[in-house]
């Protein structure tokens, strides 16, 4: 605690006061409460982190005017409204693994309307406190940054509604749920962040063409430097809630909370500048403050509309299904698996599996069970099709045939994958799947140069060739 009690000594030293008795109450009451915040922080953060934070969060010169008796005011509210949020920040607790899949997506729910409704009741606290400082202080740039985290608590409120109409039941209507409604509510707020975007484009604009004097006081400094810690904190914890519930909202909000604090301090860079060298640059920061916006949104709204469109699944989130379905006896191979997303978390999946020629109808129906049943508990995903490819065990030149096959076709550039042969010596027939790059600049040439090869190697043989997707 030495760092900590130097600090207050430092601060106690610092904070000025008019004299007199009332000028000694007010002394003692900024003191007390500095000496209450480096306590709380203790609790909060460890003593290490705390003695780092107390020293930036309190500059001199924020000290000198903190004796002022409307900002201790001001700053207590925020001191009470802060230790709340840190406290809740960092007594969260992770979301706790489990194999019960609705048990899973009840507790998903339950954190993405928690997180959003710590994010509104942060940002409407902040946007109602930068509002009034910055109509008094006639800054554009605060009076924008307020109306950022008003859309910023308006999105949080778009998200909690999304979250509790996706997870209602599925229906004669909707039988497969209504998962993509959160998909819905994510470009809401995408294009909710593009609006406010454009407004405070237009402002800041007029405010350049037409300037004002901007009257910043201490109050005024204090509220913005809380803004960004505030910012910081909200940010870094809504973004880590949606990175594990997989949810594109929450991820975005964070993302959007962390500029917000990037935002906030380019406005308190700006009053520093005017008050030091009379400089006026509110009405530019807030041209700057827009175009963050605006990039928000449209990173936002190109998210979604890729998730509705059916963007590639995380290819290790694939490799661990695969995984599963092989992890079974009677399968030597797992290829073509595509996953229909019905909302986060919510896939529907047809997998082709290679196997035997020798198994039966009866052994084939318990595997597809068994996988169906594996991939289910392991990963969440429900298996609406699981496709077989016949395995050559009975015929000794299926080998050489296949070998020969596979190495023609590899011969040629951007071939990703050769799966699902198998030689009917019978009926002449040749089977394959061939997977090709879509970096290639013409694929269908491709395909039709391999199969003219394939055709010129084993002139006595129909080969039906499939060019798979890349997927």
């Amino acid at each position: 605690m030495d760092a900590l009690f130097a600090f207050v000594r430092v601060a106690d030293a610092n904070l000025v006061t008019d004299g007199g008795a009332g000028g000694n109450l007010v002394h003692g009451s900024a003191v007390n409460l500095v000496r209450r915040l480096a306590a709380n922080l203790v609790q909060i953060v460890g003593e290490a982190d705390a003695a780092t934070i107390c020293p930036s969060f309190f500059s001199p010169f924020l000290l000198t005017y903190f004796s002022q008796y409307n900002t201790i005011i001001m700053y207590s509210l925020f001191y009470h409204f802060g230790f709340s949020v840190l406290k809740i920040l960092f007594s969260e607790r992770d979301m706790e693994s489990t194999d019960n899949i609705k048990e899973a997506a009840a507790r998903r729910d339950r954190v993405i309307v928690r997180t959003s409704v710590i994010g509104i009741i942060a940002n409407v606290f902040l946007a109602g406190f930068k509002a009034a400082v910055g109509l008094i202080a006639n800054s554009i740039a605060v009076v924008l940054d307020a109306v950022n985290n008003l859309s910023d608590a308006l999105s949080s409120v778009i998200t909690i509604i999304g979250t509790k109409l996706a997870s209602r039941k599925p229906d004669k209507k909707h039988p497969l749920g209504h998962g993509r409604i959160e998909y819905i509510s994510a470009t809401a707020v995408a294009a909710l962040v593009l609006y406010a975007g454009v407004t405070s484009l237009v402002e800041s604009i007029k405010k350049i063409i037409e300037p004002t004097t901007p009257d910043y006081s201490a109050v005024t400094l204090i509220v913005i430097g809380s803004a960004v810690v505030v910012k910081l904190l909200l940010g870094q914890y809504v973004k880590r809630q949606g990175k594990k519930c997989n949810s594109a909202s929450l991820t975005a909000s964070g993302a959007d909370a962390l500029f917000d604090a990037v935002i906030s301090l380019s406005v308190l860079a700006s009053a520093v500048v005017y008050l030091i060298w009379g400089v006026k640059l509110e009405a530019y920061v807030g041209v700057l403050i827009s175009a963050f916006i605006i990039k928000s949104g449209v990173g936002m709204l190109g998210e979604t509309l890729s998730e509705i469109l059916g963007k590639r699944v995380d290819r290790e989130y694939l490799s661990g299904i695969r995984s599963t379905i092989c992890e079974d006896p009677a399968v030597s191979g797992a290829y073509d698996l595509i996953l229909h997303s019905y909302g986060p978390e919510k896939y529907f999946g047809s997998v082709h599996v290679e196997i035997p020629d020798y198994m039966t109808a009866d052994e084939i129906d318990l595997m597809e069970r068994r996988i169906a049943s594996a991939v289910y508990k392991k990963h969440g995903v429900i298996m609406t099709g699981i496709g077989i490819y016949s395995v050559n065990t009975k015929n000794d030149r299926a080998a050489a045939v296949r070998s020969d096959v596979t190495r023609i076709i590899a011969e040629h550039d951007g071939v990703l994958q050769i799966h699902g042969f198998y030689l009917d010596e019978d009926n002449k027939h040749i089977n394959a799947d061939v997977i090709l790059d879509f970096a290639l600049p013409d694929r269908d040439a491709t395909f039709a140069a391999i199969c003219r090869d394939l055709e010129k190697a084993y002139p006595d043989y129909k080969f039906n060739l499939v060019m798979d997707i890349d997927v």
